[in-house]
């Protein structure tokens, strides 16, 4: 895979300029893109979590094209991605179940395709450059409705530089019964990746849509700061599910948010196993009566890694109910935190919350914190938070091994179940391969 333009470093105006050009967008969106910018320049870092004054937003090139015609078949993969893609089993699985698959490389969507089936019921999987230009009046009226280039100083970097990400739009009724799948790959060493992903869930509608984050490791570090937006209309159901195996050497700063309504459901299913630093906080707002919003999240953080996650979830209308499960698994010095927010306005009555934070820390140097924070603005509801801290069981250890597993093969086991309740969530070909990088994260550590 060869780059075959890449903007220069710099946060600038000019390069702003130059990636809509490259882009042909309309003229709103590089209004849009300017004012992002400066929105960039007033905002100041995250004040709680990993310090990211190290980051030197002017190292980066925001733009990338490593080839001037996107693949529309298999056979034109180039060889780098097709390897990833065998690695996750994906190609197999594409033929057998896969509803959609997209690749993003650095800037752009390299390889997609969405069945037949699918597009003959009116469901739009297109990158979200191709979404902007095909369904300009839809793109436009969700665009940064969820997550406002305001809402963080990342997000406005995101808003100012995006490029690449997915759109989807799924129509009233329609069901999916197979997940649409995107996976995201940085080559190059120093750059900025920015993908934005747009999806609409339409009344009474369902969908699977799961993603995967990978970078190979170079000596200079890299910066994924992306922003997923999702909107699910009245009795829709929505699942969205990441796994991300960034190499740590990258800075993954991501937003993700999703406005749920009357009757709806949301469901995150979150998965954490590289990145040097990672902060991210799926959000459910529960906008609508009855909306449901689901969180299960796995973060395993080892040497030199410090995994800041968590949830956000505002229950703003009446008979809301939310459920959070966070994992976190720590090892060979690496620090994990959950960091979350309950809120119940006053109009909640009735809603209820249940979070769960468990931690699994297994050697002295490792860390984990919870900071949890609930803003109860009514009487009538029913929150309830609970945390537990452990280390691997020697017993269990030692029954294990009594049974013929090597100490290794046993304390690899018991993690493993540790992290079942977020694995079993997820399509098999996902799972094995989110166990196998625990698997390889214990090996080098304690193998």
């Amino acid at each position: 895979m060869k780059t075959t333009f890449q903007l220069a470093k710099g946060l600038t105006e000019d390069n702003i300029r130059q990636i809509w050009q490259r882009k042909k967008e309309p003229q709103w969106m590089l209004e849009f893109r300017l004012q992002a910018l400066k929105i960039f320049y007033k905002l100041p870092l995250p004040k709680w979590g990993p310090n990211l004054s190290q980051i030197n937003f002017e190292d980066f090139s925001y733009y990338q094209e490593v080839t001037t015609t996107p693949p529309r078949s298999w056979e034109d993969i180039p060889t780098e991605i097709k390897a990833t893609y065998e690695q996750l089993g994906l190609p197999e699985a594409e033929q057998r179940f896969l509803a959609g698959i997209a690749t993003q490389a650095e800037s752009q969507i390299l390889y997609k395709s969405l069945r037949r089936q699918l597009q003959k019921r009116g469901v739009i999987f297109l990158s979200i450059g191709e979404g902007l230009k095909k369904h300009p009046q839809l793109f436009r009226h969700y665009f940064a409705s969820v997550i406002p280039p305001t809402d963080n100083k990342l997000a406005a970097l995101n808003s100012a530089a995006w490029s690449g990400g997915s759109f989807v739009y799924v129509p009233p009724g329609v069901k999916i019964s197979q997940p649409i799948q995107a996976y995201f790959l940085i080559n190059i060493p120093s750059v900025g990746q920015f993908e934005r992903t747009l999806i609409i869930v339409d009344e009474g509608a369902e969908l699977n849509y799961i993603e995967g984050c990978s970078a190979p490791l170079y000596h200079q570090s890299s910066l994924h700061a992306g922003v997923v937006e999702v909107i699910v209309k009245a009795g829709a159901k929505m699942r969205y599910t990441t796994i991300q195996n960034w190499s740590k050497n990258v800075y993954n700063l991501t937003t993700q948010r999703a406005k749920v309504y009357q009757n709806a459901t949301m469901e995150w299913i979150d998965g954490n196993v590289g990145s040097r630093i990672t902060m991210k906080y799926p959000c459910c707002l529960l906008v609508g009566k009855g909306a449901k919003g689901y969180v299960l999240s796995l973060s395993l953080a080892s040497r030199g890694q410090y995994h800041d996650t968590g949830t956000k979830i505002f229950h703003l209308a009446a008979n809301t109910s939310s459920r959070v499960i966070s994992k976190s698994i720590s090892l060979e010095g690496g620090r994990s935190s959950y960091r979350g927010l309950v809120y119940t306005s006053p109009q909640a009555v009735n809603s209820k919350s249940s979070v769960s934070c468990d931690t699994l820390i297994l050697d002295p140097q490792s860390r984990s914190d919870t900071y949890p924070t609930m803003q109860i603005k009514n009487p009538k509801s029913l929150i309830r938070h609970e945390a537990t801290v452990s280390v691997l069981d020697e017993k269990k250890l030692t029954y294990l091994m009594s049974r013929g597993l090597s100490r290794t093969e046993a304390e690899g086991l018991l993690v493993t179940s540790f992290a079942t309740p977020v694995t079993q969530q997820i399509p098999l070909e996902y799972a094995s391969e989110l166990n196998k990088l625990i698997k390889l994260e214990m090996e080098a550590s304690i193998g």
